[in-house]
């Protein structure tokens, strides 16, 4: 559901569905259709659920309009943020979340192996010299964050819906990323790394309020570096 409803919403928002709606309200379906799913998952959700899907909409609007009317790293096509960005950041995160459990713990950091490369010609190229300090910090959060199996699999989850939004002119990225002097593709490769910090910041805060729902492996594995007494 998650994946058809982000395909077909950005195809229908950015299209008007192929020309049938007008312009100016093609990203109405999406919209509502986006917010009747995530009424329907926060009414039959479990406590735990509705806080993380709470905490992903608290803090995934104002970073959207921070980055989009602030930072200006990217525009969206019709100027402003859509409403259904900030329900599609959740169902992103689920989405993200389901496929991490389908991997091991060991994976993490090998399936971020091939970016490398592409990074090194971004960087090589002038393309995209963004891609070497986001990697860095791609690294660091699989490392050290609580669930390094999730930013693993968000980085190329982000990414795959990224390149689909741009293709179709959802939302543009800026060549040249303000107040950095360094360079970015459309889409950066490494953008997911925006989702991971956004993630980190969901465990962190849910944490606040259901400390039950910290990863029980991240839990054994701090418990592991403290000696018996």
């Amino acid at each position: 559901m998650y994946i058809v409803t982000i395909v077909v919403g950005l195809w229908v928002s950015a299209t008007g569905a192929g020309g049938i709606l007008p312009y100016n309200i093609a990203e109405w379906p999406v919209n509502i259709w986006c917010w009747i799913i995530f009424t329907f998952i926060f009414i039959t959700a479990e406590r735990k659920e509705r806080i993380e899907m709470l905490t992903v909409i608290a803090l995934a609007t104002p970073m959207e309009l921070f980055f989009s009317e602030v930072w200006l790293i990217y525009e969206y096509q019709r100027d402003f943020m859509p409403l259904f960005v900030p329900a599609g950041h959740y169902f992103l995160f689920d989405l993200g979340r389901r496929g991490a459990a389908q991997i091991k713990e060991n994976t993490a950091t090998p399936i971020l192996l091939p970016f490398i490369p592409l990074v090194a010609y971004g960087v090589y190229t002038g393309g995209d010299t963004s891609g070497l300090v986001l990697l860095l910090l791609v690294f660091i959060f699989t490392k050290l964050g609580p669930q390094p199996r999730l930013y693993a699999v968000m980085v190329w989850a982000a990414l795959a819906m990224e390149i689909l939004g741009t293709s179709l002119g959802n939302w543009t990225w800026a060549s040249e990323v303000p107040w950095t002097g360094l360079t970015a593709w459309n889409p950066p490769l490494l953008v997911g790394v925006f989702y991971c910090f956004g993630d980190l910041l969901v465990n962190l805060c849910v944490a606040k309020f259901d400390p039950k729902s910290i990863d029980s492996q991240h839990r054994n594995k701090i418990s592991a570096n403290i000696p018996n007494n």
